[in-house]
């Protein structure tokens, strides 16, 4: 029997939400689930493990907000997906700003939501 330890709840991404590189402003991905301290990130894009990255991503159906959400993050780790050319990558967050964790909690919180 497989037990999950996970401290928060990660909510489902539905639509298609793509992840930007600030430092390359490249695309590098789309969000596959998403919690206050981390995402799965579907990366379409050569990710280094362990690495530090800085990443944009706008939550299109936020509660009265349209503006992107930026995080500091770490790549904790990758598994190749069944789709070739694309990494199924955990990420921790170490640094969002406060507004940014607000416009986060409130789109967790927010009706519809489905979690893992």
């Amino acid at each position: 029997m497989n037990e999950e330890y996970r401290r928060t709840r990660r909510r489902r991404i539905v639509e298609t939400v793509q992840v930007v590189d600030t430092m390359t402003e490249a695309v590098i991905g789309h969000l596959g689930n998403l919690s206050e301290t981390g995402m799965m990130l579907i990366a379409s894009a050569p990710l280094v493990d362990d690495a530090l990255y800085q990443l944009r991503f706008n939550l299109r159906d936020a509660p009265q907000h349209a503006s992107p959400i930026e995080v500091g993050a770490h790549l904790l780790w990758q598994d190749r997906a069944s789709v070739p050319g694309q990494t199924w990558t955990g990420f921790r967050f170490i640094a969002m700003p406060e507004d940014g964790m607000q416009h986060l909690r409130q789109w967790l919180d927010s009706p519809g939501a489905s979690y893992e």
